[in-house]
Formats: structure tokens, C-alpha cells, sequence
């Protein structure tokens, strides 16, 4: 038999109860890619949501066979969604994309533009993030300063999910196996040629944002801890500073009791002592337990997602 020619283009959307918004973005979106070509496909990763966005998707693929829909088994989380997309994705080339329309898809006619250039990764960068909260935005603006000084892979700023990437691209990212995913992390990686289309991000089409100030921390500390041992070391120098701290103190103690005599120790300065020590200690058992909770999910081997439906698409497993 034959093998199915790949398409052109690849669209994936992660959705998690995305059923009021689904008219409004394929009112958008499909427009936008037959501007471009024919021969496109949209891959709707259905993340464990509870209301009736598979069955919307189901209606559209009903439709247009190019809109196709996986749904996962439960909720496992954008990163893990978006990665079964890119998995399943054939085209030649890869646009990730949010469904509550943040990412402007006419944003893909230039991004495409900048692909038959040449570059096989193309970034959406956002102006300015005048459309988040003051917290949200020094958070950002935090994290990503962090990043820069602890981590190797440099992550772009002001960058999401939302670009283009060559299938070379996308097939290197298959190859990385790891369960704790950091997908910003990952898509940077892997390098290749990259160049950058600038935009401004307008508010929600519909909905509300399914991500809170929890879920933005636990994200940056997979980031921080998957792409750097910089924590690990850096108590390594705590425990050096305080030793050589302890040592002067003792080399006091004594000059002081050889000049003066002894005196009788103060509580308080014992109990400073012992809780400034404890509080170390469990702040840097803390860092090596988030090390080794990773690891230990990372020998489990569990699978990274469990469809439970798909339409238009040959179910694939990582691991298969």
C-alpha cells in the first residue's frame, strides 16, 4: 500500500473546555490556512476536557476531514497535550497554537513566509505583555532573567508555544523522551536556523485563562529544574560559605576566651544558630528531593498520555 502523502502544514491545538469557543476559532483559522495552501490539516488534542469540546470537534471533522481530533484518557496537562499533537502531526511543516485565539492565526500566513526562506524554526514573539496582570508580568520577566543566568538553552523572551517549526524540527523534539516536559525548554533546544515575527497579543476570544498562579510556578520550577543542576551546586557553595563562617566564629570564641575567660553562652544566639542551620538543611534536601522526584518519575516509564479517541489519525505512542 501506498503511503499517505504528508500535508503541507500542520496546525496543533491543545483544548481543555474549549467548547464555546470552537466556532469563533475555526471561523478563523481555517480561512487563514486555505489562504495559504490546500493541503493542510488541524490536529485537535482533546486534554481530558469535561464539557462538549470533542463533541464540537467531532461536528467539525464531520465537516472537513483535515480538522481531526485526539482526546486523551484524562487530564495530563498542556505540555503532555501539546506533545501527543506534535507526535501525531504529519505535516511538513508545524504551527502549535492556543484555541482561545490569543495567537493570532493570521500570524501563520507570515510565519510561512519566513519558512519557504529558509528558516526552519519561526517564533511569535509578543511586543509587549501589556495585556497581563502586573504579577504576571514580572513573574515573566523574573523567570525568564533566571533562566538566562542558570540555564545553557536560551529561552526566548516573551515566546510561547506558538511558532512554526520544519519537520526536521519537530521530529528531533519526538525523539526527546522525557516525562517532565517543559515544551518552551524543549522547542529551543534543539536549535536550527530561527528568525522571529513580532505581534501584539490581544485579550481572550472567550473563556477565561485555565492557568492560575500555582500552575505558573509549578511550570517555571519544571523549567528551572529540567534544564539546569545550577540548585544542586549552588549548596555547595552555601555549605563551603557557612563552614568557613563557622571556622572564623570558633577561631573568636577561642581568642576571645584565651583573652577574657569564658562566659556562659546566650540562648538566643544558640537557637538562631540551630534553626538558621535546620532551615539550610531543609531548604537544600527540598532541591534534592525535586531532582530526585524527577528522576524517579522518569524510571517509572509510564506512558507520556492514553488516547481514548481519534479521528482522522493513526494513534501512535512514543513508546510503541
Amino acid at each position: 500500500m501506498a503511503m499517505a502523502i504528508p500535508p503541507m502544514l500542520s496546525v496543533v491545538v491543545p483544548m481543555y473546555h474549549e467548547a464555546d469557543g470552537l466556532d469563533v476559532f475555526f471561523g478563523r483559522v481555517v480561512p487563514v490556512l486555505e489562504s495559504i495552501t490546500a493541503d493542510w490539516e488541524i490536529i485537535c488534542v482533546n486534554d481530558g476536557s469535561r464539557d462538549s469540546t470533542a463533541d464540537g470537534v467531532r461536528g467539525w471533522h464531520a465537516r472537513d476531514k483535515r480538522i481531526k481530533l485526539i482526546s486523551l484518557s484524562r487530564n495530563f496537562g498542556k505540555e503532555t497535550a501539546l506533545t501527543a499533537g506534535l507526535y501525531h502531526a504529519r505535516g511538513q511543516a508545524v504551527v502549535p497554537i492556543d484555541a482561545d485565539l490569543q495567537d493570532p492565526p493570521e500570524l501563520i500566513v507570515e510565519m510561512v513566509e519566513q519558512w519557504r526562506a529558509g528558516f526552519k524554526v519561526v517564533l511569535a514573539t509578543r511586543r509587549l505583555r501589556s495585556e497581563d496582570s502586573f504579577l504576571k508580568r514580572h513573574t515573566a520577566l523574573m523567570f525568564y532573567r533566571v533562566m538566562g543566568k542558570v540555564s545553557h538553552t536560551e529561552i526566548p523572551k516573551n515566546t510561547g508555544d506558538f511558532r512554526l517549526m520544519d519537520h526536521v524540527v519537530v521530529e528531533a523534539i519526538r525523539r526527546m523522551q522525557e516525562r517532565t516536559r517543559f515544551m518552551k525548554g524543549l522547542l529551543s533546544w534543539v536549535g536550527y536556523p530561527t528568525t522571529q515575527v513580532f505581534y501584539d497579543r490581544p485579550e481572550r476570544a472567550v473563556g477565561e485563562s485555565k492557568f492560575n498562579f500555582f500552575s505558573l510556578w509549578k511550570l517555571a520550577l519544571d523549567g528551572i529544574f529540567s534544564f539546569t543542576t545550577i540548585p544542586l551546586k549552588v549548596w555547595t557553595y552555601v555549605g563551603a560559605g557557612i563552614s568557613l563562617l563557622s571556622f572564623i566564629y570558633a577561631i573568636f570564641l577561642i581568642l576571645r576566651t584565651l583573652l577574657s575567660g569564658s562566659d556562659v553562652p546566650g540562648y538566643a544566639s544558640l537557637m538562631v544558630a540551630v534553626l538558621f542551620m535546620g532551615g539550610i538543611q531543609l531548604m537544600s534536601l527540598g532541591v534534592l528531593g525535586e531532582y530526585i522526584g524527577r528522576i524517579y518519575r522518569e524510571t517509572k516509564r509510564r506512558p507520556l498520555y492514553l488516547i481514548d479517541e481519534a479521528l482522522g489519525v493513526e494513534v501512535y505512542y512514543p513508546d510503541a
